[in-house]
Formats: structure tokens, sequence, C-alpha cells
């Protein structure tokens, strides 16, 4: 039990103050069916009004680990070449000890630069809401030094994308966040300046494309790729297959990091649902307090398209 509390600890100690460098955005194994939350540019791209949905369990077995909500919206504006969107994402940390919350609108335009070969722009404005209850820590027998909480403080911020896509083909590249926002508690004896969390940019880099491997079977790899200062390269690489236009399954491997397994159903045309579960492949991976980490997905299409595409997509 002690070895228990003490790893407890230092994960949360390492999710608070992971900024201290640099802070890293939230990560998704299904990231292929959740490309809004990482690049504005995708806005409209599906050709109909799409909702989704992904709900994240980190380190599943380990009390007051992170769990991420995500709900995006988006749609692409009818006779014309603008797309627009809403994203929330919610991050949960120990029971409600780290929240942190952000709500963003975006706007996409779009060019046709063949029958079936879009480029899109996209652009994200918004802002996140960080609260940290220090009380909460020390009470988990987490020590942290004399620190005032911090109640809903608001960060504006704004992102950017680029997005590629054929009927086979995407590719994106994106920055989500592009301000640096530096959180930090100033009321010290000595007037010194104590920060707790630095906020660096994420650029990403995402790709991936549709084989027919017969009448009824297709084949996606596809790769994502995460870079910000202070952190490792993150690489994710997934290979799914996608049988009848209904059922999808599939591996993924985050360089270094976890192996994943993922699987999908495409219920009627204008619903899917998706699962992932990842194991560790880290010292973390092996203890017997993680159960390993899982997603469920859901993706609906809410309105006719708008314009010709392929149904149901891949991507």
């Amino acid at each position: 039990m002690v070895k228990k509390h003490l790893l407890i600890s230092l994960l949360f100690v390492g999710a608070v103050f992971q900024g201290i460098q640099a802070q890293q955005d939230a990560q998704y194994t299904q990231y292929m069916f959740n490309t809004l939350s990482v690049n504005p540019a995708y806005a409209g791209s599906r050709g109909q009004l799409s909702f989704a949905g992904l709900y994240r369990s980190q380190w599943v077995g380990l009390d007051g680990a992170p769990e991420t909500f995500t709900l995006n919206l988006h749609s692409p504006i009818r006779n014309s070449r603008l797309g627009y969107g809403i994203s929330i994402v919610n991050d949960n940390i120990g029971d409600g000890v780290v929240q942190e919350t952000y709500l963003d609108a975006v706007v996409s335009y779009t060019l046709e630069l063949a029958r079936d070969a879009k480029l899109s722009f996209g652009l994200k404005a918004g802002g996140n809401m960080l609260s940290i209850d220090f009380n909460g820590l020390r009470q988990r027998q987490i020590e942290v030094t004399n620190q005032n909480n911090i109640d809903n403080q608001f960060s504006p911020n704004f992102g950017l994308g680029l997005y590629y896509h054929t009927d086979r083909f995407y590719a994106g590249v994106s920055a989500p966040n592009i301000l640096e926002t530096e959180y930090f508690d100033n009321d010290n004896s000595d007037d010194s300046v104590n920060f707790l969390s630095a906020e660096r940019i994420n650029f990403y880099l995402i790709t991936g494309y549709v084989f027919d491997l017969g009448a009824d079977l297709k084949f996606k790899p596809a790769l994502l790729t995460k870079a910000v200062g202070g952190a490792p390269l993150q690489v994710d690489m997934s290979a799914n297959f996608l049988f009848a236009d209904k059922f999808s399954f599939g591996a993924a491997y985050r360089w270094d990091a976890a192996v994943s397994a993922l699987a999908g159903f495409q219920v009627t045309d204008q619903i899917m649902i998706g699962l992932a579960y990842d194991r560790e492949t880290t010292e973390l991976g092996g203890t017997q307090f993680n159960d390993g980490s899982f997603e469920i997905f859901l993706r609906l299409e809410l309105l006719k398209s708008f314009q010709r595409t392929v149904s149901p997509r891949f991507f």
C-alpha cells in the first residue's frame, strides 16, 4: 500500500508540474477520428454537420489518474468555401484536484485544387481555464510548497492549421495553441516568482492513406507526430482495416510509450462508435496498479451531405 501511495504521489506531481519546462496537449489514440481537436482546418471537411465525442481514461486502476473529455461540432456553410465548429476539451486529474478546460471556436476556408483534392486553412480562437486545488494535493499526502489555490484562471489562445485531403489521402500541419502562457504564484515572502506551469507551442503533423485490398476490405496506415520544446518528440503510428464499410479494427504504437488495440463499428451511415485500449511499454505499464488506458468514441453525422462525399468516410 505504501508503494501504491508513493507511485500515485509521483504521478500527481508529474502531472501537475509537468509544465515547468513545457506542457503538452492532451493525447488521443483515436486521433484519426478526432482531428478537429488538433487541427482547426479540419472543420467542415466531412461535408456535413458532424458531432464527435471522446472519453479517455488514463492509467486505469490508479486512484485519481487523468481523465479527458472531448466534444466537437463542425460543418461546412452551404454554398460557400467556409466551415465552422466548436471544440471543448476537459482534463481532470485527481478527481478534480487539477481541472483544465479548453473552449474554442473554429473557422476554415477551403480551396478546391482538383475535383477530389481540397486544401483548407483553419483558425481557432478561444482559451482555457485552469484550476488547481493544492489542499487536495496535501490530502493525498503529496508535499507541495505553500501555494494559494488557482481558481478558474482564464488564458486566451488561438491556433492555426492546414489540411489537405482527397478521397484516399489526407495530411495536415497545425499549431492548436500559439500563445505561450505561464501560470505562476508570486505571493511569497521574498517576492520571488514561483512558476507552476508553462504552456509551450505544440506542433502537429498528421497523415494517412486508404488502400483498397479487395471489394470489401480497406487498409489505412496513419501517422501523427507532435513536437514541443522541452519534451521528447511524440510519434503515433497506426494501421486500421475497414471491412464492408462497417467494421474497423487495427493496432497502434506510440513510440517508447504504449501499444494499442482499436476497433470501431459504423452503426449506420450517420453513427459510428470506436474503442481503443493502450498498454504502456514504460516501467509504469508493468505495475500492478495500472490496468492500461482506454478510450470510447462516438460520431454522429447530423445532416445530409452539403456536397459530394464518400460515406462512410474512413477519416
